[in-house]
């Protein structure tokens, strides 16, 4: 019996797809079911490509969604993101047939939450304050009166006509309109921008350069105010060389630009305050001021009138100061014309004064003389006496040599039989003490080829060439047979040690 092949396959109606056929059947579907969804979650795995593209994750406690962001709106973003930031991603979904994955293309980003949002702004204001852009050393003063102010805010809006009209109402003043976006995507651009060019202005120049700018805005919410919080925007306003006034939202509104800026106003409208005074308060107060000087002025005369009369009337008349002037010259005259001979005289009479104390040039080298001669004298006795005491000594000490040289022969000599004899004695002990002195009553000793002493009987063996030596020589000698073991000896009484100490006989 031979195996059938199996059966073929049975027709089914279920349709066959290629695998590009179905991705793109899903991919039509995802992009037309969400072409538009708002995605919150966490950031995750961000990176910028080369290109300017964003690639990263948003993710939950549950699942996560890849997302990339394309260059073009990359760029209009508002925000940089970076990992752990929570967001409202707004776009729409897309597979990558490429690896069977799906993922999310982002178009515009937002902070997830007003918490989140001041979390940001402060963690922004702690490092732009740790690099010093809002040190106190910074700002710069607000010049009293402006020639020119330049104005920062929407040409549109109602921010610019209370500026204008409080201007108009204050001080009038020159007025230079940079017209910005001061909310949405790019207007933190356009602002920093606006700061730059006008400090970028050269002074004299075409269009003059403002003394003093006002970056104004009206109230709102916190991502209405997101522009001017934005770094570029704040560092800006740091550089400017130009005061800079920071008048953005109302008085409870606080932003990044307030703490970089020169002084911080309330309101747009403050703003103009800040910048120029009441022109009509400024008049009253030099009116005021000028009165008050020609007041002063005119007292100050008064009261100097007054006091030239006062001194006049007390100063003494002329003429009679200037005669009695005369007649002190004239007694001065007179007196000095004597006052010279008077000096001469009392001078004259003081020298021979002098001159009577004094003594002849003779008495004193005759007591010099004198002096001199006692002291050759003492001199001379000295110089004896000196000499006298050294023979003396001299003399004793040649006495002190004599004596010793007669008494060293006798000495030496002594000294010389003491230690002849301590020699002879030391000689006698060695001799006492030397191995010889035992030869000579009769002992031996035996040596072997060596010359060691064989001190053993088992050292001696039957053929074994030996020495022994006696006191007057030695004699060759070849052992014999076995040698019985000597017996033990008598004991011996012990010898006492003479009454000198010196050791006795060895036996």
């Amino acid at each position: 019996m031979t195996d059938s092949p199996p059966p073929p396959h049975s027709a089914s109606n279920v349709p066959e797809y290629s695998v590009s056929e179905l991705s793109g059947s899903l991919r039509k579907t995802v992009e037309e079911t969400f072409s538009f969804v708002r995605v919150r979650g966490e950031i995750s795995g961000f990176k910028r490509h080369s290109s300017g593209h964003l690639y990263l994750a948003l993710k939950d406690a549950d699942a996560v969604l890849d997302a990339v962001c394309w260059r073009g709106a990359a760029q209009r973003l508002g925000l940089a993101p970076e990992d752990g930031m929570e967001v409202v991603a707004t776009g729409r979904l897309t597979t990558y047939p490429g690896r069977s994955k799906y993922q999310m293309v982002i178009e515009r980003m937002e902070l997830a939450g007003q918490g989140a949002l001041l979390k940001l702004l402060e963690d922004r204001k702690k490092r732009l304050m740790a690099e010093g852009l809002f040190a106190p050393e910074r700002k710069r003063p607000i010049p009293f009166l402006p020639q020119v102010i330049g104005v920062i805010t929407s040409p549109t809006g109602a921010v610019i006509r209370d500026i204008l009209h409080r201007l108009a109402e204050r001080f009038p003043r020159r007025v230079l309109l940079w017209p910005v976006a001061v909310q949405g995507e790019g207007a933190a651009a356009q602002v920093a921008a606006a700061i730059r060019g006008f400090n970028a202005l050269s002074t004299g120049g075409t269009v003059p350069r403002p003394d003093v700018l006002i970056v104004a805005r009206g109230g709102g919410s916190l991502e209405d105010l997101m522009a001017f919080n934005e770094e570029e925007v704040v560092r800006a306003a740091a550089e400017s060389v130009i005061p800079l006034i920071s008048a953005v939202g109302h008085e409870t509104d606080t932003t990044l630009i307030d703490f970089a800026a020169s002084l911080r106003a309330p309101t747009p409208t403050a703003a103009a305050e800040k910048a120029v005074p009441v022109r009509a308060e400024l008049v009253a107060s030099v009116a005021e001021l000028g009165g008050r000087m020609v007041g002063g002025i005119q007292r100050g005369l008064e009261e100097r009138r007054a006091r030239l009369g006062h001194t006049f009337r007390a100063l003494p008349n002329p003429r009679r100061m200037i005669e009695d002037c005369a007649r002190r010259l004239d007694d001065r005259a007179e007196r000095l014309g004597n006052a010279l001979p008077n000096l001469l005289s009392r001078r004259r009479a003081e020298l021979d004064r002098l001159a009577a104390r004094l003594k002849s040039p003779r008495e004193m080298l005759a007591e010099r003389g004198h002096a001199l001669a006692a002291l050759a004298t003492r001199l001379g006795h000295a110089l004896k006496t000196a000499r006298a005491a050294e023979q003396s000594q001299v003399e004793r000490k040649r006495l002190q040599l004599d004596q010793g040289s007669r008494r060293l022969p006798e000495a030496m000599a002594r000294l010389l039989a003491e230690r002849a004899t301590r020699l002879d004695h030391a000689a006698k002990l060695l001799e006492s003490f030397s191995y010889r002195k035992v030869l000579e009553r009769g002992y031996a000793v035996v040596r072997d080829a060596r010359g060691q002493p064989v001190i053993a009987a088992a050292a001696a063996l039957p053929g074994t060439a030996l020495t022994v030596e006696f006191s007057d020589g030695t004699a060759p000698v070849v052992v014999q047979g076995s040698i019985a073991p000597p017996a033990a000896p008598p004991q011996k009484p012990r010898k006492t040690s003479p009454a000198d100490g010196r050791q006795g006989s060895l036996l």
